[in-house]
């Protein structure tokens, strides 16, 4: 294939890295460039790879052997493994400079003088010197939410792009949300984690609500209620009701009393009551723990009914295995409970079977009480990844899930993916060895 020495730099999101052997690195996810107080060309400092093991880091341009159409080629020289941190006098190309407001002054564009287009793009290309510098800046002039036409501009020919310029408020966030379209929300929370705390906070605004509760619910306790306190409190409520009981319940118990109390009382009843009921419980526990909305049903309903309910997208995988029967009620806390039903057994029973005549009740139960050693005791000892919990009056409260029991035994700050799993880098530490940057 054919290398190129000028690149847009939007092109390059998701592009393979590969290692001076042809193996799999990871992907490009940001371009970082020098950004200067004295109007200066930028120059390209390296690339943020995300690695196999969702882990960012900064890989300097010059390890940089090729860029093709489809791929990144990196030489066999050493980089560093550590994740991503942005250094003063850094930018971030899709992160903070996509969007930006500046002012155009080629002679040759007089329809663009005097008015504010935003940055859709960056031309970066490589000089004589091995360097790689900024050159070309693809503006657009927005009008009332059209798309007007792309134009390509010299560097030199555009003012604004300063580091000042990107500290101002009210940037948008368009290029930025196309990038995160597409993408997982544990994704999207590891692209949010290494943005300057300003564009964080514009892209958490931008987001609708049933996206926002999806990427929280990635984040841990302390980052989300971080997010969540940016948002007024009509918003903040409205994203609560979107998240999933037992994880909107672990983020208000990380705010301020007040504040939770009254995000609660915004919270639609029917939203709320489910948290409240939670918050009741230590969150050590499997009634802290489990998630009110399991898979519900009535003796009579028919394996083809629930094979139906276990097929809802919305249902997670641990959830889907498992499907619990009771008398009436059918929502937590429900009548009687009778026992539960795999979803293998379903499986192999005729549509027209009801329920209620292929029960395991001899599966123990959870208490809303045991304990987080108990709940993984019990785990491995009945190959599950999904459990009742049942109060004293054989009331079902719940259900936990192995994601939720996971959630408490990793250490804390686990999801940010700082430090690298067993195995993580195994794929290049043949070529590429970890030092500092």
């Amino acid at each position: 294939m054919v290398a190129v020495n000028r690149v847009y730099v939007a092109r390059l999101a998701g592009l393979v890295v590969l290692g001076p052997d042809g193996e799999s690195v990871g992907r490009v996810r940001d371009v970082v460039v020098s950004m200067g107080i004295v109007r200066q060309q930028p120059r390209v400092l390296g690339l943020v790879v995300e690695l196999t093991s969702r882990r960012r880091i900064f890989v300097p341009i010059l390890r940089v052997t090729s860029i093709e159409h489809n791929s990144v080629t990196l030489t066999g020289a050493t980089i560093s493994l550590r994740r991503f941190a942005q250094r003063p006098g850094e930018a971030l190309v899709l992160g903070q400079i996509l969007d930006t407001r500046v002012r155009v002054t080629d002679p040759e564009l007089q329809q663009l003088a005097g008015i504010d287009v935003v940055v859709v793009d960056l031309a970066i290309e490589q000089a004589r010197s091995r360097d790689w510098v900024v050159t070309r800046v693809a503006v657009r002039h927005r009008r009332l939410g059209r798309r007007t036409t792309v134009h390509v501009v010299d560097w030199h020919n555009v003012t604004g792009l300063t580091p000042s310029a990107l500290a101002l408020p009210g940037q948008g966030v368009a290029q930025l949300l196309e990038q995160f379209d597409g993408q997982r929300p544990v994704e999207v929370a590891d692209a949010l984690r290494d943005l300057p705390a300003k564009r964080r906070h514009e892209v958490v605004r931008a987001l609708d609500d049933e996206r926002l509760a999806d990427i929280l619910q990635e984040l841990s306790e302390p980052e989300q209620a971080e997010l969540l306190n940016q948002l007024g409190t009509e918003r903040a409520a409205d994203v609560l009701e979107e998240m999933d009981p037992d994880d909107a319940a672990d983020l208000l118990a990380e705010l301020d009393a007040t504040r939770a109390a009254v995000l609660l009382d915004r919270m639609d009843p029917e939203d709320s009551e489910p948290v409240r009921r939670l918050l009741q419980h230590s969150p050590d526990t499997a009634g802290g723990l489990m998630t009110p909305e399991p898979v519900v049903l009535t003796p009579d309903t028919t394996v083809a009914e629930a094979l139906a309910r276990v097929r809802d997208p919305e249902l997670t995988p641990a959830l889907a295995t498992l499907t619990f029967v009771t008398r009436p009620p059918t929502a937590t806390p429900t009548g009687q409970y009778l026992g539960c039903v795999h979803t293998q057994r379903l499986l192999r029973e005729p549509p027209a079977t009801q329920v209620g005549g292929i029960i395991d009740s001899d599966l123990p139960v959870l208490s809303p009480t045991s304990s987080l050693a108990e709940v993984t005791r019990y785990f491995a000892a009945y190959n599950l990844v999904s459990a009742p919990v049942v109060d004293d009056e054989n009331h079902l409260l719940g259900a936990v899930t192995v994601d939720d029991l996971l959630d408490h035994l990793l250490p804390s700050g686990w999801r940010s993916a700082d430090e690298p799993g067993p195995g993580s880098t195994q794929a290049i530490t043949d070529n590429i060895s970890g030092v500092k940057r």
